[in-house]
């Protein structure tokens, strides 16, 4: 299925996306859900990792944990920017290539 998905449909199907919990005029905070649980702990370990050692992710990290987000928070997003960027990967049939500062 990677591949062939928009962003949000594999975030939906990886359980990344954020479920609305609202009633009329209440508004709820939102969580994860849904989708494919097994995936979604393989995901939230290698974020884990990624977040840590990964050289274009670390800083994306370092900058959601300076604005004052949750730690689970900053997580969850770099798992969903893992699959956004495999799922690209896979779109593109082109390999994973490191871009810093050119």
């Amino acid at each position: 299925e990677l591949g062939r998905m928009s962003s949000g449909e594999i975030a939906a199907m990886t359980g990344l996306a954020p479920v609305p919990h609202d009633s009329g005029a209440m508004q709820g905070r939102r969580v994860i859900a849904g989708g494919r649980r097994s995936l979604r702990h393989v995901l939230y370990q290698a974020a884990l990792a990624a977040a840590c050692h990964n050289p274009v992710l670390k800083p994306v990290a370092k900058r959601l944990k300076e604005r004052g987000k949750p730690h689970k928070l900053v997580i969850i997003a770099i798992a969903r920017r893992l699959v956004t960027i495999a799922n690209a990967i896979i779109k593109t049939d082109t390999p994973w290539r490191l871009k810093l500062d050119e």
